[in-house]
């Protein structure tokens, strides 16, 4: 089913995704996730509240209790897992699609990730069997206020904001729910209001075209910082105060003055196989502390986060895990974060522009995709030629490929959400950059 993807399920409303779709994810859903209580949080999204009557009745005739937690942010719902040590949850969001599109996130117990590989799979071949559908005893539907909780724990990490001038866009979702009481009346807001027609712009930050309004704020404004927020705000990514947008990878860095130097913890860092060399080695340098490297999607990275006992992680999309937060992600409080350390470091006559800068000094493609249809004769093609013609000072395989040389490195990966080869890689310089990839291109070429 062109729905099910290997972290969530996600498609156009009334194509992939029916209420008579829904419905059986949700009957089937305890058959494969054990759980007597499921917490479920929607977005703004039109469909959503069809999308929540059908998911709760199929819970409901598998005799499972719903907790209705009304409209929510997806971090909202992974909180709540955790702190009420619910059996499960699912949130109503297609997170950074267009309007006509909608999906399901799914958290077990300890709010565990359930992706394709660990769950979702089993619901779809049930469906695809058309399993009969009984009605059991049935469950209980309640009300179960979330947001007043949510609040006050991320209030917990609120500094002095008032020498920073700070830019909001919410893209009209569901991080307007929190921005306001969060950042102050102070802050230029643009688009927060929740609004599941988007009518600004799509709810997805890393679209240079999504960016122009919150640019152009922090310029009119002379802001310090931008913030932009996708649909569901899990993720956020932000805007220096020159108004350039700052790759969400290096980011990963910057926080490390949060954690390692006004936290003073010590502890291992995890980021995805995209991320930039810089990160590591920022990290090192300053505060010199271990990373370890994984694969993309939350499935993964919290999984990853966990089992290491890491201290938070991030990727290159713009999510940001932490151990506070039961190992998941969560835009709002990676923003405050921030926030914090931007605050900190302008006290001491540094910008945000001028700390990025400091970062990194890596020319970088940006992630370029190729729509071929033999991905893996592809990847091999690229990395057996430099395997041969130059080998690696490492090569990790955890999520396609990725080959470090001493001043370059590369990482390609087949989408696992679309029909895509994704390729990224940075270089010491731009001359050594488009050498490199004018090689690796026309390899890849030869299977276009």
């Amino acid at each position: 089913m062109e729905a099910f993807k290997a972290y969530d399920i996600r498609g156009v409303w009334g194509e992939d995704l029916t209420p008579e779709i829904i419905y059986k994810i949700g009957y089937f859903f305890p058959s494969v996730i054990s759980c007597n209580k499921v917490l479920i949080g929607r977005d703004v999204r039109l469909s959503s509240d069809e999308a929540f009557k059908a998911l709760a009745n199929g819970l409901l005739d598998a005799g499972v209790d719903v907790l209705d937690a009304g409209l929510a942010t997806t971090p909202m719902v992974y909180w709540a897992t955790g702190k009420f040590d619910l059996d499960a949850s699912i949130m109503i969001t297609a997170s950074h699609n267009p309007a006509e599109y909608n999906g399901l996130k799914f958290s077990g117990k300890d709010v565990v990730p359930i992706g394709y590989d660990n769950g979702l799979h089993e619901i779809e071949a049930l469906i695809e069997r058309e399993e009969e559908i009984i009605p059991k005893q049935r469950g209980k539907l309640e009300n179960f206020e979330v947001r007043s909780h949510y609040l006050t724990f991320l209030e917990k990490y609120l500094s002095d904001f008032a020498a920073l001038n700070i830019a909001v866009d919410a893209s009209n979702g569901m991080s307007s729910l929190f921005v306001h009481e969060l950042f102050g009346p102070d802050t230029y807001y643009i688009n927060d209001k929740p609004d599941g027609t988007f009518p600004a712009h799509e709810p997805n930050p890393l679209l240079p075209e999504n960016q122009e309004q919150i640019k152009k704020a922090v310029l009119d404004h002379h802001c310090a910082i931008g913030l932009i927020f996708d649909g569901d705000a899990d993720r956020v990514m932000f805007i220096d105060d020159k108004g350039y947008f700052v790759s969400p990878d290096l980011i990963i860095a910057l926080l490390g003055h949060y954690f390692f130097e006004e936290r003073k913890e010590t502890g291992i860092v995890v980021q995805d196989i995209r991320t930039s060399k810089a990160v590591g080695e920022y990290l090192k340098k300053n505060f010199d502390t271990d990373i370890a490297i994984w694969r993309v999607g939350r499935a993964y990275g919290a999984t990853k986060l966990k089992e290491l006992d890491g201290i938070y992680g991030g990727e290159l999309a713009g999510h940001y895990y932490f151990r506070d937060f039961y190992y998941s992600d969560s835009g709002l409080l990676a923003a405050l974060l921030v926030l914090r350390v931007v605050k900190k470091l302008k006290e001491k006559g540094i910008s945000f522009a001028q700390i990025i800068k400091r970062i990194s000094s890596y020319a970088n493609t940006g992630e370029v995709n190729f729509k071929i249809e033999k991905k893996q004769e592809a990847m091999d093609a690229v990395k057996d030629y430099f395997m041969e013609k130059e080998p690696p000072q490492s090569f990790l395989d955890v999520d396609g490929y990725r080959l470090d040389f001493e001043d370059w490195w590369f990482n390609i990966r087949p989408s696992n959400t679309e029909p895509y080869l994704r390729f990224l890689a940075e270089a010491k310089s731009k001359e050594l950059l488009e050498k490199k990839t004018k090689i690796i291109f026309d390899i890849i070429r030869n299977f276009a």
